[in-house]
């Protein structure tokens, strides 16, 4: 009782408070709040999802393996140390063979989903030399990570930030072929993509080779990469690619010109994928990637 009384009283004062300022100050006061409020609500709407949706079976093993590979996650132009790796993944140990890493993968992929991290990645390509199906299994793949800056001062902080804070994700495809190496479909804008076209905020996608180069592989700022497996391992990769490759083609006929919602790049990541029979329209939009990568789910007009 005495605590409700309490409350009582603090939500008076809060209703009944008066600002020192007057006119413009005292309106300017209350806009700042506002806008503050609503970015605290943004925030934490977002962390509740995030903690929320790609959990697994192991949501506090989850949790902890994210905080690790974030803190060992090396910046741009570093490599990540064997120590750092037998910390993230204290059942590989620090030189695990390649079969291991695809077994560990595997079992973790069983149900779907599994988070591919900067280190693991990193890992592999100093390794191995390039990711293919001896680390990965194969399959056809829908990776989503989130967008922050790589570079310091900001990304020992931001890091955290944008993985837990910003719910929304940027996506790509990930195709791993039984033979050769694994090739990501990432979608932007031209201009982001370094297209030469005079209108740089058209969307377009490229196909690239998994490694440092690529648009989407894992960095300091996008170090958690969760991946959703959309197809079995095709019988002839190649026509998976050759499917993908003119998806792409078509796209760069038309005019379609990047949107906050949609159509934005994951969109196009959708809708090649739907172009080139890896997913229907129906399972596009009821993917939890359409919540997940805002604009995935959304129609493809080619307008």
């Amino acid at each position: 009782m005495a605590g409700r009384e309490r409350f009582g009283r603090i939500l008076h004062r809060v209703r009944h408070a008066k600002h020192p300022w007057t006119g413009w100050r005292r309106l300017a006061v209350i806009a700042a709040e506002g806008l503050a409020g609503l970015v605290l609500l943004f925030a934490v709407v977002n962390l509740a999802l995030s903690l929320s949706t790609f959990r697994g079976d192991d949501p506090a093993g989850r949790m902890a393996h994210e905080l690790k590979a974030l803190w060992h996650s090396p910046l741009d132009g570093e490599r990540v140390s064997a120590d750092a790796f037998a910390d993230i993944y204290p059942e590989l140990g620090p030189r695990p063979s390649a079969e291991r890493i695809r077994a560990y993968l595997a079992a973790e992929a069983e149900d779907g989903e599994f988070l591919f991290d900067h280190a693991m990645a990193d890992h592999i390509l100093q390794r191995f030399g390039r990711i293919d199906a001896r680390t990965v299994p194969p399959g056809v793949y829908v990776g989503a990570h989130a967008l922050g800056p790589d570079g310091p001062p900001f990304v020992p902080v931001t890091k955290y930030l944008a993985h837990y804070l910003l719910f929304p994700r940027h996506a790509y495809i990930l195709v791993v072929p039984e033979a050769g190496g694994a090739v990501a479909y990432s979608a932007s804008t031209a201009g982001k993509l370094r297209h030469r076209i005079d209108r740089p905020n058209l969307l377009r996608a490229e196909a690239r080779p998994y490694d440092y180069a690529a648009y989407d592989f894992p960095s300091s700022g996008q170090a958690l990469h969760e991946m959703t497996l959309v197809a079995t391992a095709p019988g002839d990769v190649r026509d998976v690619a050759r499917r993908l490759d003119a998806a792409i083609r078509r796209l760069e006929t038309t005019e379609v010109a990047y949107g906050l919602m949609a159509p934005n790049s994951n969109t196009v990541v959708g809708c090649v994928l739907e172009a080139a029979g890896e997913i229907t329209p129906g399972d596009r939009a009821s993917m939890l990637l359409a919540l997940r990568a805002p604009g995935f789910g959304a129609g493809c007009d080619e307008d």
